[in-house]
């Protein structure tokens, strides 16, 4: 696509803009130029099939939704769409007096090594929960689009096996066949659940391009910019499936740790505001981590990196194939490393990304609807809220479970009723169970919850003695050392 011959007229404004700038860049859909504070768009004059840039009304059209789209997420990176006219000594200008004949997107230039796609091993575990929870905030208030969702998903599913059969070279064709025909049965297997999720409001207008190449990183905080705007049918999606790029993208490059903490941190946020059935979706998941790995087959192979294409075909295909859930449960008193330990297991559990993390420290805030790392009034943690906050994680839990997504609880479980409780959830779903009980000495435990700032967890050194009042008895789930590194912890258990 990037081999496109351009127009006359349109080479005659690559020419000009590139004279008034210092680099020039060409994607898919447009050319863009980098001056020293500012960076101008304009879209290639050209109809693609998919995308219709063939008049200049098209044109206009095009910039005009990019610069409405984006400011929900980027407001401070797009700027305006100016006129470019046609001057009386024949040059152009800018928003000038004469003729208009083409239209371009100013934006704010920013830093292009601290986009994602750069530095994949940037994406820290908290810059991952953060993005999943920006994403799920920004769904939230996203329009509805009801008459999206599966059509669109069953639009892209069709455009995939049409680009991957009959334009891309070096892809072994056998194995995009066998792609072709998983895809197409699980389609049909989960239609009923997208057309229900259509309706019930999980339909809505995304981003549409969510890989790591769209995500800027500045002052530490993610900036999601380069939304689809050219074509319904790619961004008025399944909120799951815009996510589901972040995560096919992240696991891709071996980042699987980064995927299923983003995708933890989405469902707890998303759970705040959308329906309940927002935990049915994950029967979807491994299907639209497949269809975006198929977006990004046919994408490598017209740039010319054919051995990536055939990867992403297989990883398509592997994600059609997942294994079976489990449920893990990780108790402990407060202090002994539960959160950490649960992020190093979660990533080896099921399919991908890994097992969901539903942590009641995070449960309590989302019930009582404020942030997860705002401290609460003490008061709240009445018997009532404790009975409420483990009641909603194991429902949660089941649901997940039922639908095909591994489970990591993070909880003390001090309460042998409650560990009997997420003990038969695994028998009542039919999946395996593994526990983990986190010691470690007590002075070591008052030493961390003393020092611990920014978390989700409200224990003080008071609440910990409680605690320890309260374990009057062997737990039972094999112990892990608490004070050993996490990862050699973890990776003993997993072992074992």
């Amino acid at each position: 696509m990037s081999g496109l011959k351009p127009t006359a007229l349109e080479a005659e404004l690559m020419a000009w803009l590139k004279g008034r700038t210092d680099k020039a860049i060409d994607t898919a859909c447009a050319h863009v130029f980098l001056a020293s504070d500012a960076a101008w768009k304009i879209k290639r004059h050209a109809d693609l099939g998919y995308a219709n840039f063939s008049s200049a009304e098209h044109r206009k059209w095009a910039l005009d939704r990019e610069l409405e789209f984006n400011k929900a997420a980027a407001p401070d990176i797009y700027r305006a769409v100016y006129p470019i006219t046609r001057e009386a000594g024949g040059g152009f200008a800018i928003d000038g007096a004469g003729e208009v004949i083409d239209h371009v997107l100013e934006m704010r230039r920013f830093d292009e090594t601290q986009v994602l796609d750069a530095r994949p091993q940037a994406v820290t575990g908290d810059l991952a929960e953060a993005l999943g929870r920006q994403i799920a905030a920004l769904h939230a208030a996203a329009p509805l689009r009801p008459a999206g969702g599966l059509s669109a998903l069953s639009f892209t599913i069709g455009s995939n096996a049409q680009l991957l059969r009959e334009t891309c070279q070096g892809l072994d064709q056998a194995r995009v066949e066998t792609l072709i025909a998983l895809t197409e049965a699980e389609l049909e297997r989960q239609a009923p659940l997208l057309a229900h999720r259509s309706a019930a409001g999980f339909a809505r207008r995304c981003h549409g391009d969510l890989h790591l190449g769209n995500i800027l990183v500045e002052a530490g905080q993610p900036i999601l910019f380069d939304c689809i705007e050219f074509n319904d049918l790619l961004s008025d999606i399944d909120v799951q499936y815009d996510l589901a790029f972040l995560l096919m993208d992240l696991d891709f490059r071996g980042r699987r740790d980064a995927a299923v903490r983003a995708l933890s941190g989405y469902m707890d946020e998303a759970a705040r505001t959308f329906p309940a059935e927002v935990w049915d979706g994950l029967a979807s998941l491994p299907l639209m981590l497949s269809v975006r790995a198929g977006v990004r087959a046919h994408v490598s192979s017209h740039t010319g990196d054919a051995a990536a294409a055939r990867a992403y075909v297989e990883a398509a295909i592997q994600h059609l194939s997942p294994p079976p859930p489990v449920l893990a449960a990780v108790g402990g008193l407060s202090g002994s490393g539960k959160s950490h330990f649960s992020r190093a297991v979660a990533p080896t559990l099921g399919a991908s990304p890994g097992a969901v993390i539903l942590r009641t420290d995070e449960i309590r805030k989302r019930l009582m609807n404020i942030p997860p790392t705002r401290t609460m009034d003490p008061a709240i943690y009445t018997p009532e809220f404790y009975v409420r906050t483990y009641d909603t994680m194991i429902d949660n839990a089941r649901t997940a479970l039922k639908s095909g997504q591994s489970v990591v609880l993070d909880a003390t479980f001090i309460d042998p009723g409650l560990r009997g409780r997420v003990e038969a959830l695994a028998a009542e779903c039919g999946v395996p169970f593994r526990a983990a009980w986190m010691d470690a000495p007590v002075e070591v435990l008052e030493a961390r919850v003393a020092g611990r700032t920014g978390d989700a967890s409200d224990a003080t050194v008071a609440v910990l003695h409680d605690q320890v009042g309260r374990l009057r008895q062997p737990v039972g789930w094999p112990t892990v050392d608490a004070t050993a590194p996490t990862a050699e912890a973890a990776k003993t258990w997993f072992e074992s």
